[in-house]
């Protein structure tokens, strides 16, 4: 329902009793992420993903979110061991923000209204 932007954005990915995995993100909404993970995760797990926007997105300095999700699809691979994993926004929080007030206004208000 809410727009996806195509982003490939490098992203930490810890979930409950696991290390934390490095990968990257395929898009982003206001409230949901879709990225690949080497091993499978189930629906209803809680993750947390930590993603930097970089300055040609927010127009200022980079900024860091960090937020908790929680995965609401699986794409099990065909060919690849990579695994797509959908999961939608919970929570979040800016980690060290130098960045533009008015982009993280317009992201928090944004993300107010669809919630």
């Amino acid at each position: 329902m809410m727009r996806r932007f195509d982003m490939r954005l490098p992203a930490i990915v810890r979930h409950e009793g696991a290390n934390e995995f490095q990968t990257e993100t395929q898009n982003v909404s206001a409230r949901g992420v879709f990225f690949y993970l080497d091993r499978a995760v189930s629906a209803g797990t809680k993750l947390e993903v930590t993603l930097t926007f970089p300055p040609h997105v927010t127009l200022t300095d980079a900024v860091r979110v960090r937020f908790s999700a929680r995965v609401i699809r699986v794409e099990h691979p065909l060919p690849s061991a990579r695994i797509g994993t959908a999961a939608t926004i919970e929570d979040y929080e800016f980690l060290r923000s130098n960045g533009s007030p008015d982009f993280l206004s317009a992201l928090q208000k944004e993300w107010k209204a669809t919630n």
